[in-house]
């Protein structure tokens, strides 16, 4: 029979034994699992009329961002984008009355997957919502050196300096110059000087869904790349009779000429060739002479003529007027020159080109064409929206 203080021992050496096998005490932490990454964009799933200016973004928390596709109704992407850390930015504002869906992914620390998918429309604009912008020269277009870039817009542009925070002109060499609103469906960039012969133009014009006020919105973006050519520079003289051409600074020929009689006198100051027609009917109805006047004229067929102004100023072939080539001002405002010299100066221009007219009483006046090289620096730049920001 075992003593009770035998028990006691049997129990203690137990005791020992447990203690001995168990651990001492500090256990490792529970792991903690990763958060799921999380999705969220700026615009609201189901969500209608978006404003056509938004810019969409997707953000996530606790992941890295993935594919993130934007489409339209025909199942293409329609708006690319960029990564920036944690956030996708829309490279494009939204087009109009367009259904889209959104799908983006991301990743957690953990390698867990997170999906977001949701869809939107934007609100609908109609043609008399937006404004078109057309711009001058045309892609690919190789211009004079007094070329300025045109934008005409078919509605009016009151938000001015919203526009011009998103209308570039970058060039190479790079050249000092501004945009000028002469009104607010017109808008010209020229350089500071003459664009340098052999000058690289690009022109960017951000504008689509972008605001212009009173619930207009631009309907496109306009990209253009055009060239600079030779510079031809022509001087005419009214008093001489004379034009003389100017080719990279060199003088390559005097042409005798008539320009405008007395009582039509062309117009003094510096224009720029607008268009050019090989042949071209010139009615004076279109310059505001009726067709009952004595000075009503109806020419068909002209040849070689360049339009200077608005109004009707062209330099053309006037074989008609041949005896007073070099002698006398007879036109009723254009410059007139035998056929040959008409043709070699055609084909030695081009739109942009410059013409001088210098010794006439009557002056140009502001946009009776591209009268851009009139205006003073100081003054062009004024005419800028964003003047003095």
């Amino acid at each position: 029979m075992i003593s009770s203080f035998s028990r006691i021992i049997v129990a203690l050496i137990a005791a020992i034994v447990l203690v001995g096998c168990s651990d001492s005490g500090s256990s490792a932490p529970e792991p903690t699992a990763s958060p799921e990454p999380a999705l969220a964009a700026n615009i609201a799933d189901g969500q209608t009329d978006v404003p056509v200016e938004t810019i969409l973004t997707v953000d996530v928390e606790d992941g890295e961002l993935g594919e993130v596709v934007v489409r339209g109704p025909e199942d293409d992407t329609v708006i690319d984008g960029t990564i920036d850390g944690t956030q996708w930015t829309a490279a494009e504002r939204l087009e109009p009355g367009v259904a889209y869906t959104v799908q983006a992914t991301a990743t957690g620390a953990d390698g867990q997957q997170s999906r977001l998918e949701s869809s939107f429309t934007s609100q609908a604009l109609s043609l008399d919502e937006q404004t078109y912008p057309s711009v001058a020269p045309l892609q690919g277009e190789t211009v004079g050196v007094g070329m300025p870039v045109i934008v005409n817009f078919d509605l009016p542009v009151e938000d001015q300096a919203t526009f011009e925070q998103h209308m570039a002109v970058t060039s190479e060499p790079q050249v000092e110059g501004a945009w000028n609103w002469i009104s607010d469906r017109v808008v010209h960039w020229r350089p500071k000087e003459y664009w340098p012969a052999g000058t690289k133009v690009h022109v960017d014009l951000q504008l689509n869904s972008l605001p212009a006020g009173q619930g207009i919105y631009g309907q496109q973006d306009q990209v253009v790349d055009f060239e600079v050519g030779s510079s031809v520079i022509s001087t005419v003289d009214v008093n001489a009779h004379t034009l003389t051409v100017d080719i990279d600074g060199q003088t390559a020929r005097t042409i005798p000429v008539s320009s405008g009689a007395p009582q039509w006198a062309s117009r003094e100051g510096t224009k720029i060739i607008m268009e050019k027609f090989d042949t071209v009917d010139m009615d004076a109805a279109t310059t505001g002479v009726d067709s009952s006047d004595p000075n009503y004229y109806n020419m068909k067929g002209v040849k070689w003529a360049m339009r200077l102004t608005n109004s009707g100023e062209f330099i053309h072939a006037a074989p008609w007027s041949a005896g007073s080539h070099g002698r006398a001002n007879v036109s009723h405002g254009c410059v007139g020159m035998g056929t040959e010299d008409a043709a070699w100066l055609y084909q030695n221009s081009k739109r942009g080109d410059v013409v001088n007219f210098v010794g006439s009483t009557r002056a140009l006046e502001p946009q009776n064409g591209w009268t851009d090289w009139n205006v003073d620096w100081e003054t062009w730049r004024s005419g800028s929206a964003l003047a003095g920001a």
